[in-house]
């Protein structure tokens, strides 16, 4: 009887530093959120009903698609929890024992057994993400057949498996080295990783998947782009266009990179498509994000925030390891702090969300700011939601827990309150 009340009684307090540190991790990320908070004084939308931009049959048809999607997204995630517990609790014998024998060897079984759950987690999901994929065939967004989006889809769990096994090597290290401690030198880890992938993510993993092309240095648009760079007094680093279109006729835009490899990059669809003042429109919100130091930002975040996810990993890993009767920083705990990792990073990653999202508001501002044309930014806004057959105005709770960007309505809110703040007052 003795034997069971300090069972419970340890369960009990497990489940409390597990409580207590996921309260914190949340705490933390919302500080960060505050603490970084707008790099300006962003513009208020005003309200905007969908319908008076987009026929009801648009609407309906995003809303469809965007939310079958979701449903396929979220039955993914949950293969690869329930994998991934499943797996922490020692279950099934034959996973328990491979590990086991792995963990022979813990540094190299580590990095195989990291690479092995990558694998193992991309091919659970595969089911939903094949479907996803016709779904967006269906819908003429994506230009792949099956056979070249698998080999995309190849390469990438590829790339993952290698980084996966470089992480639970580093990872079982550390809990081996400092096994109370680890989540500190953990964190410098985890900035330093954002910090390194972003810089070179555009100069390696970018061009596995796709062709960047400077934008000619005679051309109209650099010609442009550079002059938008200056007045925003920004160093733009390079522009390119990259082949998007191989894939999808998704359009769209982006800024990646830092230091040497910074850039601006334009898809080609949107290049194709987007009449000059809507393409000036995209450029200078992505010299918003250059002015206003995003990707800075962004990691700077990561820094705050990583110290206190790590924090409840090694509480709720712990926790599961040792319930299935494996010794954290040994082989056979790998799956369960993998699990508490995904964990929290998917906790902090919704609140990011609205750091993101912010950043994207602030960025709209000062395009509009620099362009003055609201109405070009309208018809962008327009362009993209139909072109990426976007949900213009998602429910507040998918746009709480999954958007990175304002919704379609609010973006050209914020427009229409730009116009309605520059229109010259009229006499009564």
């Amino acid at each position: 009887m003795g034997r069971i009340d300090l069972r419970r009684r340890a369960t009990g307090s497990a489940a409390a530093r597990v409580g207590v540190a996921a309260v914190a991790m949340l705490i933390a990320a919302e500080v960060a959120v505050y603490a970084i908070g707008s790099a300006s004084d962003p513009i208020a939308p005003v309200p905007v009903v969908a319908s008076d931009y987009f026929e009801s049959e648009a609407i309906e048809r995003a809303r469809s698609y965007r939310s079958g999607q979701l449903w396929l997204m979220l039955a993914g995630l949950t293969l690869q929890v329930g994998l991934l517990l499943a797996l922490a609790l020692g279950r099934p014998r034959a996973a328990r024992r491979a590990l086991a024998r792995l963990g022979a060897r813990p540094l190299a079984g580590a990095a195989g057994a990291g690479a092995g759950i990558a694998v193992v987690l991309a091919l659970v999901a595969l089911p939903p993400r094949v479907a996803a994929h016709e779904r967006a065939v269906d819908v003429g967004l994506s230009t792949q057949t099956i056979g070249p989006w698998l080999w995309d889809l190849s390469r990438a769990t590829a790339i993952s498996a290698l980084l996966a096994a470089a992480g639970a090597l580093l990872l079982v290290a550390l809990l081996r080295r400092w096994p109370r401690r680890w989540w500190i030198p953990g964190a410098a880890a985890v900035t330093a990783i954002a910090i390194v992938t972003t810089w070179v993510a555009p100069v390696v993993v970018g061009p596995i998947f796709n062709r960047f092309e400077p934008l000619p240095e005679r051309g109209a648009l650099r010609a442009e782009v550079l002059e938008l760079a200056e007045r925003a007094d920004v160093d733009v680093g390079e522009v390119y266009s990259v082949d998007a279109s191989r894939r999808s006729t998704r359009e769209s835009a982006y800024v990646g990179g830092i230091g040497s490899t910074k850039r601006v990059v334009l898809y080609d669809n949107l290049l194709a498509n987007a009449p000059p003042d809507e393409v000036r429109a995209v450029v200078a919100h992505e010299l918003a994000h250059v002015a206003n130091d995003d990707i800075r930002r962004g990691i700077t975040f990561v820094a705050v925030v990583a110290p206190f996810g790590l924090l409840f990993a090694r509480e709720l890993g712990g926790a599961l390891a040792r319930r299935a009767g494996a010794e954290p920083g040994t082989v056979p705990a790998l799956p369960a702090f993998v699990l508490a990792i995904l964990i929290a990073s998917t906790a902090i990653g919704i609140v990011s969300n609205q750091l993101s999202r912010q950043m994207e508001a602030d960025a709209d501002s000062f395009a509009l700011e620099l362009t003055d044309d609201p109405a070009a930014m309208v018809g962008l806004q327009r362009r993209l939601s139909e072109a990426n057959v976007s949900d213009p105005d998602p429910a507040a709770a998918v746009r709480f827990l999954f958007r990175t960007h304002p919704t379609t309505v609010e973006r050209i809110g914020i427009a229409r309150a730009y116009e309605q703040r520059e229109a010259p007052a009229t006499a009564d």
